[in-house]
């Protein structure tokens, strides 16, 4: 097993597409619109994943927030609302904002699980900052660290319930990005007194099963390097001060923020102390290159992977998805 989770170019895998796979075996498999149409077809594309790998708790994850990020659309799937949504509940109702979010990301993972997706890159534990991208804008949980640390837990819980892995992003922090590093890198300039209130939410959910790095550089930890390819702030930052433990996954490589051609800036993450390189658009040449790049996944990350995955065994809510979106509606209509 390679330490790379690949995309996919269309609704079913191509004969290039299955060799290769079959060949290298990585990680896991990250889905796009260009691989969704209905429920049937997208069930049998992971079904085929999970056969040529042999894995039946396979990653295969998606990005499906809610809001302006959805893989999944209508009128196939329902809308989901994004992360301030539960942010203004909170305003009026902690205790109901959390129950929300819990329900919504139940109901996520009811509609992931049905079609054997296995992980979902969310929650946001960004903190909204004045000033900043809206790359993260409306995604957000909130701008007071605690607060975003709350919903993010109730989230990660509702999707393990259902099923579902969760992914922290974007550690240690987008949230005072200047730009949307798929256009261009950031440099944020806060001291590190300043970025204790951008660590906390990741602090708080340090137990979390996986997390996403983001490719901003901050300056007060690293002027050089982008945080995906500093081993000063994976090793400092996230893995000491923040105690995270988990599995550590890139952001997508393929983002204008990073230099250099792509399986060179996978083997620097890894080098750096990524336990993954996420590259999401399906390009062959890419995809080979990052496989020549890498060396098999190393004991560390591979037990990391396992343990993440292992969270899911058998974990299904016997709720029914109209049910928990009623109830997920009945509290987001007190806002």
């Amino acid at each position: 097993m390679i330490p790379a989770i690949f995309g996919l170019s269309g609704l079913t895998l191509n004969d290039d597409e299955r060799a290769f796979f079959r060949d290298c075996s990585p990680a896991g498999y990250i889905l796009f619109g260009r691989n969704i149409a209905n429920r049937e077809q997208l069930r049998r594309l992971t079904d085929e994943l999970r056969a040529l790998d042999g894995r039946d708790n396979l990653p295969i994850l998606i990005d499906q927030e809610g809001g302006r990020v959805a893989r999944m659309k209508a009128p196939e799937w329902p809308d989901f609302p994004s992360g301030a949504a539960f942010d203004a509940l909170y305003d009026r109702a902690p205790a109901s904002a959390i129950e929300a979010a819990r329900l919504n990301a139940m109901a996520l993972a009811s509609m992931l699980a049905e079609v054997g997706i296995t992980v979902d890159c969310l929650p946001l534990l960004d903190v909204r900052q004045p000033g900043a991208s809206d790359i993260i804008g409306d995604r957000a949980l909130g701008s007071e660290p605690m607060r975003v640390a709350a919903l993010g837990r109730a989230i990660l819980n509702g999707l393990q319930d259902g099923g579902v892995v969760g992914v922290v992003k974007h550690i240690p922090g987008h949230g005072r990005a200047l730009f949307d590093s798929h256009e261009k890198l950031s440099i944020v300039t806060a001291s590190d007194h300043e970025l204790q209130t951008d660590l906390a939410p990741f602090a708080a959910l340090r137990d979390a099963a996986m997390a996403m790095t983001c490719h901003v550089i901050f300056e007060a930890w690293d002027p050089d390097r982008p945080a995906t390819l500093s081993p000063i702030i994976i090793d400092s930052v996230i893995r000491q001060r923040i105690g995270f433990h988990g599995l550590l996954m890139t952001d997508d490589l393929d983002m204008k923020a990073l230099s250099g051609d792509v399986p060179s800036r996978a083997a620097a993450a890894v080098a750096a102390g990524c336990d993954i390189a996420l590259n999401c658009w399906a390009k062959m040449d890419d995809m080979v290159g990052i496989a020549n790049a890498l060396d098999p996944i190393r004991p560390v990350a591979l037990a990391r992977l396992q343990g993440a995955m292992d969270r899911i065994a058998g974990a299904r809510d016997p709720r029914q998805f109209a049910a928990l979106v009623d109830q997920r509606d009945a509290l987001l209509a007190m806002a």
